[in-house]
């Protein structure tokens, strides 16, 4: 008998691709557009698992209604999940996630996202649809020969590295688990935070969100930074504290922010709402700065991520559905994703 698994918070590109997948047809899947929370978790009475994504809201009350309607099984198709009170699942409801999909999708955006704010692309885009072909006030700079701040050198951080260092840039990189070998031959450096804050003229984010990193980017780190520094994440939002981002922005301290993520994207990211005026008063502000871009946590949207994410997905559901443990399983007691305690039971 097939496994029925529902898909919350889908999109067409999320149906396509899982549809399309090996494997797909050992199960019997139902997918919603709403997202997983509180509200919508009576939907998943009858299902033997669900698929989740970043913004679906699983906290212990969900879990414990999953765990009621007979769910056994949390398959995010992600490689992120702060959104998920783990330590409440041990023992319930085992979880398992999508740990590198295409780093290289993610490590690309946040240089499209650096490129174009630096040689102002998406200002000239604008005018020149207008007619407008005068280039003043559309003056970069070369980013050879500049100090860059790579803060997070897993998977993601070292491929963007790896692109920097084709530019030609100074690399700095933080990391809590240093890789001497691998910076060596790169000819990279590891540094301290506030030796990044003082030496770079750009700061790209490519770390986890954890209690340590929560709100990295604040109004005391930001005084550290060199004035007119670019800001770039592509991350997880809340490791920027949004309210002191704007005033950097405001005092000209930060002079540009490039942001695929938003500490409150929840309300707003993956949807349509351009026919209503945006209530989130933070996120309105960010949006009329001509030195911000925004894009809809969209880093990991290639076609080689899908095709990877689906795979991957019902790799781990294949793995949890004959009794294993998988490499990409977690729990509580889990920092790196890798849940040894489970694989040893």
């Amino acid at each position: 008998m097939k496994k029925k698994v529902a898909f919350f918070d889908t999109k067409p590109y999320d149906r396509r691709s899982f549809d399309a997948a090996e494997g797909s047809s050992e199960y019997e899947i139902e997918y919603f557009e709403t997202r997983l929370t509180e509200r919508s978790v009576a939907l998943t009475k009858g299902f033997d698992a669900v698929c989740a994504f970043v913004n679906d809201e699983i906290s212990a009350t969900v879990i414990d209604k999953l765990y009621e309607n007979g769910v056994r099984l949390i398959a995010m198709r992600c490689a992120g999940y702060n959104n998920v009170d783990v330590c409440h699942a041990v023992e319930r409801i085992r979880i398992v996630r999508v740990p590198a999909y295409s780093p290289y999708a993610v490590a690309e955006h946040a240089l499209a996202l650096l490129m174009t704010l630096n040689r102002k692309i998406h200002r000239a885009h604008l005018r020149t649809r207008d007619s407008n072909f005068s280039i003043v006030g559309l003056v970069g700079v070369d980013m050879f020969g500049k100090t860059v701040g790579v803060i997070g050198a897993g998977k993601i951080g070292k491929i963007m590295t790896d692109i920097l260092c084709g530019l030609g840039m100074n690399v700095l990189v933080y990391d809590k688990y240093q890789d001497q070998k691998w910076a060596e031959s790169k000819g990279v450096r590891y540094a301290s935070l506030d030796e990044i804050y003082a030496e770079s003229q750009v700061i790209t984010l490519h770390c986890p969100l954890t209690e340590e990193s929560h709100h990295l980017v604040n109004k005391e780190s930001i005084e550290k930074m060199r004035d007119g520094v670019m800001i770039i994440n592509t991350s997880r939002g809340p490791l920027i504290d949004t309210k002191a981002l704007i005033k950097g922005l405001k005092s000209g301290k930060i002079g540009a922010a490039g942001l695929d993520v938003y500490e409150e994207e929840a309300d707003y990211f993956f949807e349509d709402y351009s026919e209503e005026i945006v209530t989130d008063d933070v996120l309105a502000r960010l949006l009329t700065f001509n030195n911000v871009i925004v894009t809809s946590h969209q880093a990991f949207l290639t076609e080689e991520a899908l095709a990877n994410i689906s795979r991957t997905t019902f790799s781990n559901m294949d793995t949890y559905f004959a009794g294993q443990h998988g490499p990409n399983e977690i729990c509580g007691n889990c920092e790196d994703g890798n849940c040894v305690r489970h694989q040893n039971r």
